[in-house]
């Protein structure tokens, strides 16, 4: 899995997978897009204005995995 995120236009995305083949990217709101292949699979998950859907009261993304803490700035 991997996270990126693009603080020009303040999106994230998420992906589980390389995407290979065809995708259909299936807009869930305004600010969510989910890509997947034809066999169900998630590719990866678009966060459209990221910093709000991300962010911790104070701006900051925080990452937490195997007892490990680690805290991302988020700036539009």
């Amino acid at each position: 899995m991997k996270l990126s995120y693009d603080p020009k236009y303040n999106i994230a995305y998420l992906r589980f997978h390389e995407k290979r083949g065809t995708v259909t990217t299936v807009k869930i709101s305004d600010e969510m897009n989910i890509d997947v292949a034809p066999d169900g699979i998630v590719y990866g998950i678009e966060l459209l204005n990221a910093n709000e859907q991300l962010a911790e009261d104070h701006g900051s993304l925080i990452l937490e995995t195997s007892g490990n803490h680690r805290e991302i700035a988020l700036v539009a």
